[in-house]
C-alpha cells in the first residue's frame, strides 16, 4: 500500500510541475524567400541616423544600396561584389576591400544574415504579427531578421549597434543572381 501512495504521489508532482512550466515559444518555419534576386525601399536607423533608399540582392555577396535621404548622403551609391564595395557619387567612384570596412557597418551584417539564411531550404523561427522572426549570431554580434508570410525580408535588426533597418515593396528583379538562386521569371530571348 506505501509503494502504491508513492508512486501516486509521485505522479501527481511530476503532473504539477510539467502543469507549471513555461509554454513554448510558437516555434515554426516557413518557406525560404532570400535566396531570389530582389529590391526593396529600405528605412535604416543606426544609433541617430536615419536614413532612407533603396536596397537590391543580386546573389550571395552581391548587394546595391541607393541613398535618398539624408540630404548628406542622398545620391550615394554603395555596390558589394566579389569582396569588395565600390563607393560611387554623381560620377565619382572609388573601391576598397570588404575587409576594410568596419565591423559595424550595417550593409555587411545585414548581406551576412541574409546571404546564411538564404542557403537554408526553409526559415525556422518564432512566429510574431504574422512574420517569421529568425535569431542569429555573427562575428558582430547578435542579430535578429524578420521575414514576411512568403519568406521574404522584411525588418533587420542588431541591438548591440543600435540598429534597425525595415524593408517594404519588396519585389523580384531580373539581372545576375547566384547561380543557386531560384529566377522567378522565364528567361527572355
Amino acid at each position: 500500500m506505501k509503494r502504491f501512495f508513492a508512486f501516486t504521489l509521485t505522479i501527481l508532482t511530476v503532473l504539477c510541475l510539467a502543469s507549471c512550466s513555461v509554454p513554448a515559444k510558437n516555434r515554426s518555419s516557413r518557406k525560404n524567400g532570400l535566396n531570389e534576386a530582389f529590391s526593396a525601399s529600405v528605412t535604416i536607423v543606426l544609433d541617430k541616423l536615419n536614413a532612407e533608399g533603396t536596397v537590391k540582392r543580386f546573389g550571395d555577396g552581391m548587394w546595391e544600396i541607393e541613398f535618398d535621404s539624408p540630404n548628406t548622403l542622398s545620391g550615394v551609391v554603395l555596390k558589394f561584389s566579389e569582396g569588395n564595395i565600390e563607393a560611387s557619387y554623381k560620377g565619382l567612384s572609388f573601391s576598397v576591400p570588404q575587409t576594410a570596412y568596419p565591423v559595424k557597418a550595417a550593409m555587411l551584417n545585414l548581406m551576412d544574415a541574409v546571404d546564411s539564411n538564404a542557403r537554408l531550404s526553409e526559415l525556422k523561427g518564432e512566429e510574431k504579427d504574422d512574420a517569421l522572426v529568425v535569431n542569429g549570431k555573427l562575428k558582430a554580434g547578435e542579430y535578429v531578421l524578420t521575414v514576411d508570410k512568403n519568406g521574404q525580408l522584411s525588418g533587420f535588426s542588431m541591438d548591440s549597434f543600435k540598429l534597425d533597418m525595415r524593408f517594404s515593396d519588396v519585389a523580384p528583379i531580373g539581372g545576375e543572381a547566384d547561380s543557386t538562386a531560384p529566377t522567378s521569371e522565364p528567361a527572355s530571348e
